[in-house]
């Protein structure tokens, strides 16, 4: 099992932390519109709150693990793209991290500005970093805010992937979705092996 990423593919560890996260942070989205819904009297009023936040805070940690696997492996060679697909590429992956990092702080903020220490999942404590009344509100915002962009930007990632995929006919999508012992396939009209 290939762990590290190569010139040619993602590595198992990669590609687990994307589609890991991916899974997750869908159901956090479904998992909030859903607490919304919630009244005083539901049992779940208080618990689905204890696991919404409790994943986030492992969520936060998978992607700070997943920023510095990042940086210490090879990326795949994407030379098969156009000089803008590359730079779009760039652009939108950072901006998943940005994203993500903001909108993970805001939800830590949420419970935490009153003072109290996030529980997770009852086996540890996250304290409180900063205290100030009233600001649940303004960072409640920018949370929802955000959880609406992340999923825009979700969506458009995987119409690119998708285009990538059934159109350019290149490895964009198969090489995050398992690895292959080949070299990379070009897109139509390129000589295998040798990236525009």
């Amino acid at each position: 099992m290939q762990l590290k990423n190569t010139q040619q593919n993602y590595g198992f560890i990669a590609r687990f932390l994307h589609w890991g996260m991916a899974l997750t942070i869908f159901a956090m989205f479904a998992l909030g519109l859903w607490m919304r819904s919630l009244d005083y009297y539901s049992p779940w009023y208080k618990t689905a709150p204890d696991i919404h936040k409790s994943v986030g805070i492992f969520l936060l940690i998978v992607l700070l693990l997943r920023f510095f696997w990042r940086l210490a492996n090879a990326r795949p060679d994407d030379g098969y793209l156009k000089p803008f697909e590359r730079a779009i590429s760039h652009i939108v992956h950072w901006g998943f991290y940005l994203l993500l990092l903001v909108h993970m702080s805001a939800g830590y903020l949420i419970s935490t500005v009153d003072g109290r220490a996030i529980s997770v999942f009852g086996w540890f404590d996250v304290p409180s970093l900063y205290e100030q009344k009233g600001l649940e509100e303004t960072v409640g915002f920018i949370h929802e805010y955000l959880s609406y962009s992340l999923m825009a930007l979700a969506a458009l990632h995987v119409a690119a992937a998708l285009k990538h995929h059934f159109v350019d006919s290149d490895v964009t999508l198969r090489r995050m979705l398992f690895a292959s012992n080949s070299n990379s396939t070009p897109r139509k009209g390129q000589s295998k092996g040798l990236p525009s």
